[in-house]
């Protein structure tokens, strides 16, 4: 692995298989129970890692903010509504380039966005 690259998120749940099944469902993560009984999940890359963790306030406003990359924002977002999660900002260009970003809420309230590079 090369130094310096994030490789862990916690993300706080107040229902931690509703997230899991969010996270499935929207974007394909694959969620598995780790040996101390926590569920975990692997981004489709297989390259960031995580667990949905509880007694956490979700993060609600931009502090940090994780962006997940995506095919197709308006895509994605059709599937966040329909998951239980709510569109933010909707879909918003980034200039001439091709490339936007989108920002949603998950079931649990945290604050994510999304990220669309440009078409070639």
């Amino acid at each position: 692995m090369p130094d310096g690259k994030i490789c862990y998120v916690e993300l706080p749940a107040t229902d931690v298989e509703v997230s899991a099944e969010f996270y499935s469902k929207t974007f394909g993560w694959e969620s598995r129970t780790r040996g101390d009984g926590s569920r975990a999940f692997d981004d489709t890359t297989g390259a960031v890692s995580g667990a949905w963790v509880l007694g956490r306030p979700a993060a609600r406003e931009a502090g940090i903010l994780v962006y997940i990359m995506v095919d197709s924002i308006e895509a994605s977002l059709n599937k966040v509504t329909a998951c239980g999660g709510r569109v933010e900002t909707p879909f918003t260009p980034l200039g001439d380039g091709g490339d936007a970003f989108a920002t949603f809420s998950d079931p649990a309230g945290n604050l994510l966005g999304l990220y669309q590079e440009p078409r070639r």
